[in-house]
C-alpha cells in the first residue's frame, strides 16, 4: 500500500502546482492588460497613445488658453500620450498657413477671413471647440468708454460720431463693434473708426483722450477701471449675446489623425472643467490661479479675483449661432467665398468623443 501511496501523492502535488502556476500566469497579464486599457482614472477606458506624440499648439498663453495650460500643468495630455509644444505666432494669417500645411497641429484663435477662406478651399482645417465666450453680466471682451464720458455716452445712439478703436478690421473686433452700432441703427461709417494694434495702447489713448471708446479684453478692462481711465459701459449680453469670442482649431495633421485628435480633445475638456470648477464653483480655485500665474501671461494672482472671468464651456461645445453670424458677416462684406457653410467650418465630433468618455459636466 505504501508503494502506491507516494506516487499518488506526488501526482496530486504536481497537478496542484500546475493549476496554481496556470492561474498565476492568466491572472497577472489580465490585470496588466485591463490597467493599460482603462487609461487614466479621469478618462476610464481611454488608453494612451502607443507612442508619445508631440502636438504643436499655437497660442498666446492668455486666460482663454486655460484648457491647454491647465491640461499641461496637471498632466492630462501626458496621461494620454501627448506632449504639448507651445508655438508663438506673429499673426493670425501665419498661424492659418501653418495649420493648413501641417506645421502646426492646433490653433487658439478667433474667426478671421483667412481662416474661413482656408476651409472654403477644402483644406481640412476645422473649428472644433470653445476657447472663450462672454458670461452674461460679466463680459470679459467688451466695449468700454472713457470714464469722463459717463453720463454723456449713455445709450447706443450716443456713439455716433465718436472715436472708437479696435485692434483690427475684417475681424472679430470689427464684427463685435458692428453689432453694437446696429443697436442704434448706425454703421462704422457713422463713427471715427480707429485701429490701435495693442490693447495697452488703447488705455493710453483713452487716458490722453485721443479716443472715446474701444473694444477691449481682460485683463485690460480691469486695469483700465483700476486706473480710473475707463467705464465698462453695457454688458455684451445686451448687444452680442451669441458671440463666440475665441476658437480652438485643428489643423490638417490632427483632422487626418483622429486617434490623436480625440485624445487631445478629451484632455482639453477635462481641463476646461477644472477651470469652471475653480472660477464658477470656487473649487480648488487657488490651485488653478497658481497654475495660470505660472503658465499664462497674467502673473498677478490678485487680478484673477477682480477680472471678469473668461467663459469656457465645460462641455467644450461652441456657440454655433455666433459662428454662423460671423460667417454671414464675412460673406456680406465679400471677404470669404459665398458657398462656405457652417458645417464646412465646424466639426463637433471631437467634443462628442470627449463627452462620451467623460460624461456631461455635472
Amino acid at each position: 500500500m505504501r508503494r502506491h501511496f507516494w506516487p499518488a501523492l506526488v501526482a496530486v502535488f504536481l497537478m496542484v502546482t500546475v493549476l496554481l502556476t496556470a492561474c498565476g500566469q492568466s491572472t497577472v497579464p489580465q490585470q496588466n492588460q485591463k490597467s493599460q486599457q482603462a487609461g487614466p482614472v479621469w478618462a476610464p477606458g481611454l488608453s494612451p497613445l502607443p507612442q508619445e506624440t508631440v502636438v504643436k499648439v499655437g497660442m498666446k498663453q492668455v486666460i482663454s488658453d486655460a484648457g491647454i495650460l491647465i491640461g499641461m500643468a496637471k498632466g492630462y495630455y501626458k496621461d494620454l500620450g501627448i506632449t504639448i509644444e507651445p508655438v508663438q505666432f506673429n499673426s493670425g494669417q501665419e498661424m492659418i498657413n501653418q495649420l493648413a500645411a501641417s506645421q502646426l497641429d492646433v490653433g487658439a484663435t478667433v474667426t478671421a477671413a483667412g481662416l474661413l477662406n482656408a476651409m472654403s478651399r477644402d483644406i481640412p482645417v476645422k473649428i472644433v471647440a470653445d476657447k472663450g465666450i462672454n458670461v452674461a453680466g460679466k463680459g470679459y471682451y467688451r466695449l468700454v468708454i472713457r470714464k469722463d464720458l459717463v453720463g454723456t455716452v449713455n445709450d447706443y445712439k450716443d456713439l455716433k460720431g465718436r472715436k472708437i478703436a479696435i485692434v483690427a478690421t475684417a475681424s472679430l473686433d470689427e464684427i463685435a463693434l458692428v453689432r453694437i452700432l446696429e443697436k442704434a441703427g448706425i454703421t462704422t461709417n457713422d463713427i471715427d473708426l480707429q485701429v490701435i494694434r495693442a490693447f495697452p495702447d488703447m488705455l493710453v489713448a483713452m487716458s490722453n483722450k485721443s479716443i472715446d471708446a474701444a473694444m477691449v479684453i481682460e485683463p485690460f478692462v480691469t486695469q483700465g477701471m483700476a486706473k480710473d481711465i475707463i467705464d465698462p459701459w453695457k454688458d455684451p449680453s445686451d448687444y452680442d449675446p451669441d458671440a463666440q469670442t475665441a476658437l480652438l482649431v485643428f489643423g490638417t495633421s490632427l483632422t487626418n489623425r483622429p486617434e490623436i485628435a480625440n485624445r487631445f480633445m478629451t484632455a482639453y475638456v477635462k481641463a476646461l472643467r477644472d477651470y469652471n470648477d475653480a472660477f464658477f464653483r470656487n473649487t480648488k480655485k487657488q490651485e488653478i490661479i497658481d497654475i495660470l500665474c505660472k503658465y499664462s501671461v497674467i502673473k498677478d494672482p490678485g487680478l484673477y479675483e477682480k477680472m471678469f472671468p473668461t467663459g469656457l464651456n465645460p462641455d467644450g461645445y461652441l456657440r454655433l449661432k455666433g459662428i454662423a453670424m460671423d460667417i454671414d458677416w464675412y460673406k456680406k462684406n465679400n471677404l470669404i467665398k459665398p458657398d462656405l457653410k457652417l458645417e464646412d467650418a465646424v466639426d463637433n465630433k471631437y467634443v462628442d468623443f470627449a463627452i462620451k468618455t467623460l460624461g456631461k459636466y455635472q
